[in-house]
């Protein structure tokens, strides 16, 4: 009964908001739009988000937003547990974010058990396109992330990170 109360507050409404919007193209006024319909069924939303068509949020209200945010084009938000995307983040098209991985038993990954842990992108932060930022990381205020990166770990200080898996290229002052 839980199950489809949270479906009816926040996972249906949402899907068909999107589902009703995606034929808008994407400019400023549309990404608003979309931002400003979808925000009541997030977890929290500081404001002025902008989101791209084909956007795909699973556990919306599992999914913490700052004010001025801009999801991308294609961007998959997987909120197992919580995914906290700070202020002024830019997320480009095509970017994964999963707050879950599946655990090995018995020789297959093919089983309901899985790893949950909290994502954190801090203020400030720029995820280029095709980024996928798995469970239990956590990207510093004022980082970049090159695309086709794969973030699996918590790098603590602003930085330029790319390459499998995500690496430090340098540091900024």
């Amino acid at each position: 009964m839980k199950n489809l109360a949270r479906h009816f507050r926040y996972t249906w409404p949402l899907h068909f908001l999107l589902l009703l919007t995606n034929w808008l193209p994407d400019n400023v006024i549309f990404l608003k739009l979309r931002g400003w319909l979808i925000s009541p069924f997030l977890g929290s939303c500081a404001g002025k988000l902008m989101v791209g068509r084909n956007v795909s949020l699973q556990n919306s209200e599992k999914i913490h937003i700052g004010e001025r945010v801009y999801l991308g084009y294609g961007s998959c938000f997987l909120a197992t547990a919580k995914i906290h995307i700070g202020n002024h983040v830019h997320i480009a098209p095509y970017c994964v974010i999963v707050s879950a991985d599946h655990v090995r038993i018995n020789d297959s990954f093919a089983n309901k058990e899985l790893k949950s842990a909290p994502v954190h992108i801090m203020d400030n932060s720029w995820l280029g396109a095709h980024v996928v930022v798995t469970a239990g990381s956590f990207i510093a205020p004022g980082s970049c992330v090159a695309a086709g990166a794969v973030v699996c770990e918590s790098f603590e200080e602003a930085a330029l990170l790319g390459g499998v898996p995500a690496k430090i290229i340098r540091f900024y002052d």
